[in-house]
């Protein structure tokens, strides 16, 4: 899927969409259609893309990444961010008000609001977080059934994304991207940089010498997250000119990112939601209509504070889906300045959205 979905998106139709949005249709029109297995039957391959795969990509985006350009974008990034997260939390309290799914969730339905918050603040980790609190986890069909509704929701939101500034800056016009220094080290223009046997030994030395590293160091440390290790490792390496000129780690990051992307797709279940019936619609109608709160607002009030739409889809994604999809989505715009206030942000939900999870279940 990922090679077809590349060829696909440098097709005069394609372009418009783009590789990326084009794998994750894809293979979830696979998934759905049983022809592929889904996260009901994942298999342990996705597990193993999701753990290794996926934050060895964003090591190897990570490598042509200059800190000039970081001054420039952070600021602005992480003032967004924020304001997605308000977004947010503001999002399913409206939605809570308007669908009222303790009608159908009773008590259950103040605890997966709180989830909710969490990952749609900065990923699952805070959706864990919280259910681990109320022991949730142990409500095998409805704690599946939400991870579920979860898993449509934030593909969803992926097309969205990856779609909406596009259609924005026609009508909106938003500010200049921020020029890019990314690839100041190397002499070969990115989307045309080839690979070289030296370059791709060093490489996959690099990428998982230094993810072997970045976990033991996250055992050893167990409140930092061993993604935010290993994008540190990553980044310091890139600052040395040596590593920064290895051919091809741009074009191996995307393709990992292309593989991450094709899973998440494939864990876009709809039977698995239309199983739980009424739940399931119930859980559907709430957490889609807080995440169409969430962009709204983040829309809204980022293009009347920096309405520079691609940043603004990255972060609302930092937010939904967390730091890869927000990082997936940041090399899909071009936009490589962004890749590093990417995770910055990403790590920054994962601080704040269990917090915010928590502090909805108590209003609630």
């Amino acid at each position: 899927m990922v090679i077809v979905s590349v060829y696909a998106g440098k097709t005069k139709f394609g372009k418009q969409f783009g590789a990326a949005l084009i794998v994750i249709l894809l293979t979830a029109v696979l998934a759905n259609l049983k022809l592929i297995p889904s996260a009901s039957n994942s298999i342990d391959l996705y597990s193993a893309i999701f753990k290794y795969l996926a934050p060895i990509s964003i090591f190897y985006l990570l490598l042509k990444v200059n800190l000039t350009s970081i001054k420039q974008a952070g600021l602005p990034m992480v003032g967004l961010f924020l304001i997605g997260s308000l977004a947010t939390t503001l999002g399913i309290l409206l939605s809570w008000s308007i669908v009222s799914p303790e009608s159908v969730l009773g008590e259950d339905g103040k605890v997966i609001a709180g989830m909710l918050t969490g990952t749609y603040t900065g990923g699952s980790l805070n959706f864990n977080a919280v259910a681990l609190e109320y022991g949730f986890q142990e409500k095998g069909i409805l704690y599946a059934g939400t991870i579920a509704v979860d898993n449509v929701i934030t593909t969803l939101w992926i097309m969205i994304t990856l779609t909406f500034p596009m259609v924005l800056k026609r009508f909106w016009k938003g500010k200049a991207k921020i020029k890019s220094t990314v690839s100041d080290y190397s002499e070969v223009p990115l989307e045309d940089e080839g690979i070289d046997l030296i370059s791709l030994m060093w490489l996959i030395f690099l990428g998982v010498s230094s993810y072997y590293v970045s976990d033991i160091l996250s055992g050893l440390l167990p409140n930092i997250p061993s993604i935010l290790i290993l994008s540190t490792i990553g980044i310091v390496l890139a600052q040395i000119k040596v590593v920064a000129n290895l051919k091809g780690s741009h074009n191996l990051g995307l393709y990992l990112v292309y593989l991450f992307l094709a899973v998440i797709g494939a864990y876009c279940e709809v039977s698995a939601v239309t199983e739980l019936k009424e739940i399931g619609i119930t859980l559907l109608l709430f957490s889609g209509l807080a995440v169409i709160f969430h962009g709204m607002l983040i829309i809204l009030f980022g293009g009347l504070i920096y309405p520079d739409w691609e940043m603004i889809a990255i972060v609302s994604q930092a937010n939904i889906g967390g730091g890869a999809t927000a990082i997936a989505l940041a090399e899909t715009f071009d936009r490589n300045e962004l890749l590093l206030p990417a995770i910055v942000v990403g790590t920054l939900g994962s601080a704040l959205g269990t917090y915010l999870g928590f502090l909805v279940v108590y209003l609630l």
